[in-house]
C-alpha cells in the first residue's frame, strides 16, 4: 500500500483534518489508460472507486473505503488553441501551475477563486468560484470534458458532444466518473486593478448594490464582532503594471494576513474572551491599497492559516437582509468568531449543480480556525441561510441532504438521470454522495 501525503499508509486527510479516509488501495495511474484499467479492476473486485485532488473540500466528497486515484502524474497542458480561444489540460494539474504556465503563454483564465491551491478538476467538481458581476465560476470556463465512466471506457462532452452530460459534468461532485482532462476557455492575458479599502459595515450593505454594478468583481470581508470591512474592487486596466512591492506584499500578505493573523487565532482559541478585542485590532490592521498586476497575481493570495469553512449561495436581491441576520445574530449571541466573513457574487449560469444555476447569486462564506468549535456558529448561520433557500458549497461544511436539494435546484432531476444513466452501480457513490444525491 502507498504512502499518502499525511505520511501515514492508507491513511487519508484533508486539508483542513475534519475528513479522514482508509481507501483499500491507492492508484496513481501515469496514463489515461492505467486509470481505466484501475476501474475496471474496481468494478472486477466490487469497490467503490474515487478521486482525490489536493483535498481543499471540507466535506467527505472524495473519501472512499474501496479504490483512491490520484491523479498528481496527469499533470500539465495537452494543447492550446489559440484560434478557438481554448486550452486543454490534465485533470491532475494544479490550478497553481496552470495559472503560470497559461501566463507564460500570454493567455489567462477570465476568473478564478482566490486560492489556487486545488487541482483543475477538483476545483470545478466542487463549484469552486471568484466573484463576478459578469464573468462566473471555474466550471462555468469550461468548454469540454474527458472523463473515464464506471465501465472503464473514455467519454467526451461538450455542448456539441454529449450536451446533457455537459450540462451535469462541469460540476459533478465526482459522482458521474473520474474526469482525465478539461478543455477551458481561456483570453490574452489581460490587467487588473486592485483596490483595496476598509469600509464600514453599514456604508458597504448600503452601498452594495452600486458597488457591485459599478465594478467587474466585487467582494468584501466583514470582521464579526466589529463594524468594520475590507472591500476589493477588481477592474480591468490600460496599465502600466504596478504590482505589489515585495516588501509591502510580504508585510502585508504574508506577516499580516498569515503570520499575526495566526498568532491571533492562536490566542482566541485558548482564551476566546480575547477575540471581539482581537477582532477590532484585525479589521483596522491592513490599509488601502491599490495595485495592478496580470490576473492570477490580484484574483489569489496566500491561505497559511487552517480553518474549517462553511459557504451558501443565496439570490443575490436577499444578500443584505442575510447578512444583516448573519451580524444580529452573532452580536446578540456568546459566540467569538476570529475569522472574517467573505462575500462574493456571481450572474447566472446554466450547469445543472452550479450554486449559481438558474439565479444571480451571493456567496456568504463563515470560517472557523481549525481546532476550535465550529458547530453552534455553523449551525445557527446555516438556518438564516437555508431560509432564504440558500445553497450550500459542494466541498464546505453543510448538513443538507437530497430532499433539500432537489427543491433549491430546478434541474436537480437532470443531473441524477445523468447519474443514474452513466453510474447504475454507484461505482462512484459514498456516503457524502448518497446523502446530497440520494441512493
Amino acid at each position: 500500500m502507498s504512502t499518502t501525503a499525511s505520511g501515514k499508509s492508507g491513511t487519508w486527510r484533508n486539508w483542513a483534518g475534519n475528513v479522514i479516509a482508509r481507501p483499500l488501495r491507492e492508484i496513481t495511474p501515469a496514463s489515461v489508460e492505467e486509470l481505466c484499467d484501475a476501474v475496471r479492476r474496481a468494478a472486477e473486485d466490487d469497490l467503490k472507486v474515487k478521486a482525490v485532488g489536493t483535498g481543499h473540500s471540507f466535506t467527505a466528497a472524495a473519501a472512499t473505503d474501496g479504490v483512491l486515484i490520484r491523479p498528481q502524474l496527469l499533470t500539465g497542458i495537452r494543447r492550446i488553441d489559440r484560434e478557438a480561444g481554448t486550452v486543454t489540460v490534465e485533470a491532475g494539474t494544479p490550478l497553481k501551475r496552470l495559472n503560470a504556465a497559461l501566463a507564460r503563454e500570454g493567455l489567462s483564465l477570465t476568473n478564478m477563486g482566490d486560492i489556487m491551491e486545488q487541482t483543475v478538476s477538483g476545483a470545478t467538481s466542487t463549484g469552486t468560484h471568484g466573484t463576478g458581476r459578469d464573468s462566473a465560476s471555474i466550471a462555468a470556463q469550461i468548454r469540454g470534458l474527458e472523463l473515464v465512466t464506471a465501465d472503464g471506457s473514455v467519454l467526451t462532452c461538450s455542448e456539441k458532444e454529449n450536451p446533457e452530460i455537459f450540462a451535469a459534468a462541469r460540476i459533478g461532485l465526482g459522482a458521474l466518473g473520474v474526469i482525465t482532462a478539461i478543455t477551458f476557455a481561456v483570453e490574452p492575458v489581460f490587467l487588473l486593478t486592485a483596490r483595496e479599502e476598509p469600509m464600514p459595515f453599514e456604508k458597504v450593505v448600503a452601498e452594495f448594490d452600486e458597488l457591485w454594478a459599478e465594478n467587474e468583481h466585487f467582494e468584501f470581508y466583514w470582521f464579526p464582532h466589529t463594524g468594520n470591512t475590507n472591500t476589493k474592487r477588481n477592474n480591468r486596466s490600460a496599465g502600466p503594471e504596478r504590482p505589489v512591492g515585495r516588501l509591502s506584499g510580504w508585510f502585508e500578505d504574508e506577516f499580516l494576513s498569515n503570520g499575526v493573523f495566526r498568532a491571533a487565532n492562536w490566542v482566541g482559541r485558548a482564551a476566546p474572551g480575547t477575540i471581539p478585542a482581537i477582532a477590532r485590532i484585525s479589521s483596522r490592521a491592513l490599509s488601502a491599497r491599490t495595485y495592478t498586476d496580470i490576473p492570477y497575481k490580484v484574483f489569489t493570495s496566500p491561505r497559511r492559516v487552517r480553518f474549517v469553512e462553511m459557504e451558501y449561495a443565496v439570490p443575490r436581491a436577499a444578500l443584505v437582509e442575510t447578512l444583516r441576520e448573519l451580524k444580529a445574530l452573532v452580536d446578540r449571541s456568546n459566540l467569538r468568531i476570529s475569522f472574517p466573513v467573505e462575500v462574493r457574487t456571481a450572474p447566472a449560469d446554466d450547469i445543472a449543480l452550479s450554486t449559481a444555476s438558474g439565479r444571480d447569486s451571493a456567496y456568504i462564506a463563515v470560517h472557523m480556525f481549525r481546532g476550535t468549535p465550529y458547530q453552534a456558529y455553523f449551525t445557527a448561520a446555516e438556518r438564516i441561510f437555508t431560509a432564504h433557500e440558500g445553497r450550500p458549497h459542494w466541498g464546505k461544511v453543510h448538513t443538507r441532504d437530497a430532499e433539500y436539494f432537489a427543491g433549491v435546484y430546478p434541474r436537480f432531476g437532470e443531473f441524477t438521470a445523468v447519474r443514474d444513466r452513466l453510474d447504475p452501480d454507484r461505482r462512484f457513490g459514498n456516503d457524502y454522495l448518497r446523502r446530497v444525491l440520494g441512493s
